[in-house]
Formats: structure tokens, sequence, C-alpha cells
């Protein structure tokens, strides 16, 4: 493994992405069987001899591979290298991160199984031959990254070599997007796309596409303008390559100023800064601009609120409104095709796909959704005519669409079900709270907080907390001697004064938080020495006060000591929220799954009043991570069966609960995999339950604990936490030793405030 520990060149950012990448197993996709392979009768099915009658069926029909191998919901994600993202060619292998990356995309967003491949051809006909020998193992080609021209005729050719959807996404994925985004500022300015007088600033891969989108929809190709570097592209320039050529216009304007004068609609794929005020203001009534280059547009936001408040703008960017994003696209119009096993994905597909996000964004917007940005009430308007990449809509709203033009476009192998069959089909691919992080990390960039992380001076909280700010999620403290810390972010890497260092003993409010610290103990047997002790040298003492007393917003520790030892800190400070109770809740993530799992942190053995009251919370909880709670109180027994003593406490929850009459649905005692079976009504007709569990009391500490360490061992689940919630300040606990990115999703919690905030 490659050893970075002594290079100088690296950043603390760039260390975290290599270890992110490197640990605990080199890269971000592994091979998982869908068959049991657990003994000799299974491994003769799976290949010698069974394999052999599946091989025979395919020989005689190639298209029954769609019925007997995984090609249905297979892509592969291809490309040479030649244009990674913004730093050009620098070859095929170096592609392969980027490439690894889509096909996780493509597995989270849609459940299709995606694999990269890095082809060392840069010459366009040996790339096409490669490419189409192995082709058609696929359900479909997604190119990437490939430099243009040449990207044009790669998937031309390939289109029509291949029996399956070949597609470009740097092409085509912002084509569809930005497509959406105008068909709602149309909408909302009151133009109609075949009377827009549109310019496009940048004519590479994704603009060519983008504008030639928008003329089969309608938009009025001699009223379309394109400039790239060398100015306004009309006829009788030389040097056009035909795919430019194409775009030619007759006219006598030569740049970008004097095009633009005039102009209902501005699109941008070009670079930062292209486009000026005079510009935007010299553009008609109630323009629209679209400026997607990244990472900085054309013209920002800002100034063309400024200048002209009349304007509805998009870019590429998550921090400002409308972000045209690809990852809005590309997964659904994959699972479209793939659901029909499409023979190609045609302009009616990519224009059925715009369509529905077009439609998407004007309904109301989910509560999920709607808090997860935290700027009021999301609606369709001039702030909002492209859906969010976190809504949960997307998976079961645009593949029926693709999959429909597929059908009457008379590209599909076979029919789509009923819409409304298979939108529930969709809606169970949907991983409701596989985004967990993203979402919140969404929410807390909208309202930046500040978060004091305790051990300060450990050198992977020092890289946590620089992550943590470096990536816009809130501000860092660092609780620390200065000296100690310093020397550490030297040798990790770290500007030293990019984090704020708060020494406990030399603080401004040391006095403050010792004299409310001694009113509050003074009676518990704590003398006022014990208690300036506590504030001078207890780093979590110290920082439980600085969130208690305001200077913070939240707090995040646990990293160098036990879990209980930080706890029995923490309550010297800080107590339950009035009529709560404090809980520490496990969420695992896994597909087709997600659980809530507590209590892991709090109350040992557990009575029935307080399974009860940890039901509850864990209930508020779910709901505000946008989960509908199912709580299931888990035992060794289901229903009275076997009968025994421990059960009973259970049972007893149970009973507690139909007395509180709470808003929410529960059941037990019942065996983990009894409450997590979808067909346990079978058995037990009685169930309350309508679905599966999703959150999952447990009967003591310990169980709840080897639960989810079990699931996080055998990889069969992601697991984020320990979530602390019930507190009467937003404090988490990291376990002992943790790595650098569960500390800074903890961070990110704490800055969420899971007790009190909703997505």
């Amino acid at each position: 493994m490659a050893d970075t520990s002594k290079r100088t060149d690296l950043t603390a950012f760039d260390r975290e992405a290599l270890d992110f990448h490197s640990k605990p197993t080199p890269g971000k996709l592994a091979l998982q069987p869908t068959k049991p392979m657990g003994t000799q009768r299974d491994l003769s099915l799976a290949y010698s001899p069974g394999v052999a009658v599946p091989v025979k069926e395919i020989a005689a029909d190639p298209d029954t591979a769609y019925d007997y191998t995984s090609k249905g919901n297979m892509v592969a994600v291809v490309s040479n290298g030649t244009a990674i993202l913004g730093l050009g060619n620098l070859g095929a292998m170096a592609s392969k991160p980027v490439m690894e990356g889509k096909a996780v995309l493509f597995k989270r967003f849609a459940d299709i199984d995606a694999f990269d491949i890095e082809v060392d051809y840069t010459d366009p006909d040996q790339f096409v031959e490669c490419v189409a020998g192995f082709g058609n193992s696929f359900g479909g080609i997604n190119l990437e990254d490939i430099r243009s021209p040449e990207c044009f005729e790669i998937e031309q050719r390939l289109r029509e070599r291949l029996d399956i959807p070949v597609f470009h996404d740097d092409q085509h994925g912002t084509a569809i997007i930005a497509a959406a985004g105008l068909i709602n500022a149309c909408e909302l300015t009151g133009k109609k796309l075949k009377d827009l007088n549109v310019v496009l600033v940048g004519a590479g891969a994704a603009g060519l596409s983008v504008i030639e989108l928008l003329q089969s929809m309608g938009v009025d190709k001699d009223k379309t303008i394109v400039v790239d570097i060398d100015g306004v592209v009309y006829e009788g320039r030389e040097g056009l390559h035909p795919r430019l050529a194409s775009q030619a216009v007759k006219t006598k304007l030569r740049t970008l100023e004097e095009v633009v004068k005039g102009a209902d609609c501005l699109i941008g794929l070009s670079a930062a800064g292209v486009v000026t005020a005079d510009m935007v203001k010299s553009m008609a009534k109630k323009p629209i601009i679209f400026a997607m280059a990244n990472p900085e547009p054309e013209i920002r936001p800002e100034v063309v609120r400024e200048i002209r408040p009349d304007a509805i703008m998009a870019t590429g960017r998550s921090d400002f409104p409308n972000q045209v994003n690809n990852v809005l696209g590309f997964p659904y119009i994959f699972r479209g095709a793939l659901d029909v096993r499409a023979r190609t994905i045609n302009e009616e597909m990519k224009i059925a796909c715009a369509r529905a996000l077009a439609e998407l964004a004007r309904e109301d917007v989910p509560d999920e959704v709607a808090a997860a940005y935290k700027k009021g009430r999301m609606k369709f308007g001039p702030d909002y005519i492209i859906p969010t990449p976190f809504d949960p809509r997307l998976i079961s709203h645009i593949p029926p669409y693709v999959a429909r033009a597929a059908v009457e476009s008379g590209v599909a192998r076979i029919e789509a079900r009923e819409d409304e069959e298979y939108r529930q089909s969709l809606a169970r691919r949907a991983d409701p709270t596989a985004g967990l992080q993203q979402r919140v990390s969404a929410a807390i960039r909208a309202e930046p907080k500040t978060i004091v992380f305790a051990e300060g001076e450990a050198p992977s909280v020092i890289r946590a907390a620089h992550a943590f700010q470096s990536q816009g999620l809130g501000k860092a403290i660092l609780v620390a001697r200065e000296e100690i810390a310093k020397a550490n972010m030297r040798e990790l890497g770290v500007p030293e004064d990019s984090l704020e260092i708060c020494n406990a003993r030399l603080s401004d409010h040391n006095y403050d938080y010792a004299q409310f610290l001694y009113k509050r103990l003074q009676r518990k047997g704590y003398l006022k020495r014990d208690v300036q002790r506590l504030v001078n040298t207890n780093r979590n003492v110290f920082s439980a006060c600085m969130v208690k007393m305001g200077q913070a917003d939240g707090m995040v520790t646990g990293v160098t000591r036990h879990t209980n030892m930080v706890m029995d800190d923490i309550r010297l400070v800080l107590d339950a929220v009035p009529g709560g109770r404090i809980v520490g809740i496990n969420a695992a993530i896994s597909r087709g799954r997600n659980l809530l799992i507590g209590d892991v942190l709090e109350t040992e053995f557990p009575s029935s009043e307080e399974l009860a009251d940890i039901a509850i919370e864990m209930a508020a909880t779910a709901r505000r991570f946008g989960l509908t709670p199912r709580v299931a109180f888990l035992s060794y027994s289901s229903f009275g069966n076997p009968p025994g003593e421990r059960t009973e406490k259970m049972s007893g929850a149970v009973r507690l609960l139909d007395q509180r009459g709470v808003d929410f649905e529960y059941e037990g005692e019942m065996a983990a995999d009894v409450a997590l079976d979808p067909d346990h009504h079978d058995l037990y007709p009685f169930s309350r339950l309508t679905e599966p569990a999703n959150v999952l009391v447990m009967p003591a500490v310990h169980s709840a604990s080897i639960a989810t360490r079990l699931l996080k061992a055998a990889g069969a689940a992601t697991v984020i936490g320990p979530i602390l919630v019930g507190l009467e300040a937003s404090v988490q606990v990291a376990r002992l030793g943790a790595r650098v990115s569960d500390i800074v999703n903890l961070a990110g919690l704490a800055a969420y405030d899971p007790s009190r905030s909703a997505l």
C-alpha cells in the first residue's frame, strides 16, 4: 500500500481522500453474489454442470441473456481518461477513481450494478473496436470523460454497432437537466420555447448537446447563436468540426457582448467570469440565465440578483438555487431504459426524462426535502425550477416516463408494466436513509453552526475538524493546548491558522464556566476547587460548558476515551430535555433495509417504563430522518413463545404504549427475524405492523451493541452512530478510536441536532 505519511505536498483533505479510497479495502466497488453459494448443490447449479442449461437457452435466443444473467441490470462505465473532470488528459488508469465513483452513483440512486472499464486507447477507431467487442455483455454503456470532439464520433459509432443504450453523460446528462429547468423557467416567465432567443456560451460536448436537445423540443434553430472561445459560430467561419458547423448561423455579429443584447436565454458551459453585469443588463425582460461552469459560474447569482431581480438563474453548484446536477438524470434514464430492455436511448426518452423532472419540480415538495435545505417551505418558483438530488420521489417518478417513451418510440424489447405497479417496484428499490449524511450536509450548509471538537490535540480529530470546516459544514473549534495542536497540524499538513484553538485554562470564559458548574454541583459533593479543576483539565466538561453557555452550537467527543466515561463527564454539565430521555441510536443502512437500533449508550437494562420512553424517543428521531416509524420490541421470543421471565418487560412496554395512545405503529415482544419479515402476518395475522419494522428497541445496551457491531463487521450494513438524542444541548459521542470520516459525520449530526431538527 502506498505510504503517503512523509509526503509534504498533501493537504489534510488530500490525505483524507487518499485514505478514503485506500482503507480498509482499496477502491469503492466490490462484487457480491446474488445466489446462495454455501453448498455443493449451490455450486453445481451456479457453475458446472448447471450453468450449461442457460448457456444453451441463450445460444438459441440471445435476448434470453436478460432472463438468465445480470445483463439487464448492469451498465459499463467506460472512459479513456482524455477529459477527466476538469483535470484534462491524464490517461485511462487515472480515470479509474472517477469511473468507480460514477458506478457508485448508479447503485446509490437507481440500484443499477455498474462496473468501470478504462480503455487505454485515445484513437477513436481503436476505442470503438474495443468497446464494441465487449459492449453487448452489458445492458447499457455510459461513456464518461472523453474529450471533444472525439466523444461525438465515438458515441455515434458505438450506437450504430451495439444493440444496447450508449449514453455519453457529459453531453446528454447536462442537456436533460438544463432542458427540465428551461421548461419551468418558461412556465414562470410566460415565454414559449419556440419564441426564445437563445445564446449558448461554450461549444463543448455538453453545450452542443444542450442546444441540440432544446432544438428538438421546439427552440428555433434560427434564433439560436453559439459562442465559443473564438467568438460567434457563424456561417463561413473556418476550422469548425461538423457538429459545431451544424450550429453556424448567418450573422454579422462576432462577440458575446453583441449577441447577448435582447436575448431571452443565456446558457453557459464555458468558464468563470465570461459573462459580465453589463451583458446581463442588456438582456430581454425576465431573462433566463443558466451559468453552469464549474466550480465557478460564468456570472455569480448574487451579481445577477442585484442587477436583474427579474431573472431566473441556475448554476452547476449545490450552494446556489437550481443546481443543474447530472445525478438527477443518468441513473433514472438508465433505470427506465433497462427495465424495458431498450436498444438505445433516443431523443424521445431524453425529452421524456426532462419533462418528468420539470413536472416533479411543480409538485408539492415533501417535508424531508424541504427541511433538508432549511430555507423555508420550498415550492415551485424562480428559486426552485429543478428538483433536488435528495428528493426520494425521483426513483419512482422519472423511470416510468423514460420506459413509456422507449416503448412508444419502438426501441424497447418488452412492454412497460402498468405505471402504478412499476412505480411501487421502483420505490422498493429506494434507500431512504442511504443519503442520510448527504441530506444532513445539505441542511447544515444552509445554516452553518459552530462545533467544538473536545479532543483537539488528537491527529484524527484535527483532520476531522479541518474537513468539517473546509467542506463548508460549519465552524470548528479545537479544545487543546495551542503548542501541541499546532505541532500536530504542521505534521498533518493542516494550515496552522485554519482552525480556532481554545485552551480551557486560558479561556476568557473559564471563570463563568466554573461559577455555573459550582452552582450546579455544590450540593452533589463537589468543592469549588474540584469544579475549577474540572473546567481547567477536563476537555469534555469544558466543551459541554461551551455548548451550554452558548459559545458553540454543538460538540463532538469520544475518540480518546471510553463512551461511559465520556457520558459521565457530559452529565456533569447537561441534563436530558425536560420530560425526555437520553438515548443512543445506531442507524444501520443496507440495501433494502434501513434500521434504527437502540438504546446503545445510556440505559443498560431498561425497565418496561424505560423501554416505552426509548421507543417514543426513537420514533420521533425516525420521523426527523424522514422515516415513518414502525417500532418492534425485540426479544428471543415472539408473542409469548417460548415463554420466559425476561420477555415480560418487552410485552409490558407494549401495554404501556397502549395506555399512552402514541401515534406510531409498534409491536412486540417479537424475535428479530419476525420483526423484519414482510410476511410475518402469515403466522401472526394480529400483528399491528403493516410493514417490516424499521425501529428496533433492544432489551439491553449489550444486545443493541452486539447487533449493530455484527451487522457492521459482517459487511451487511453501514452503521452511522451512535447518534445521541434527548440531551438539552447537541452532543455526539464517537467510538473510541473512530475514523476521521466517522468523526466528521458525527460533527455534522451535532450541527444538525437530531433531537430538534427534521429532514
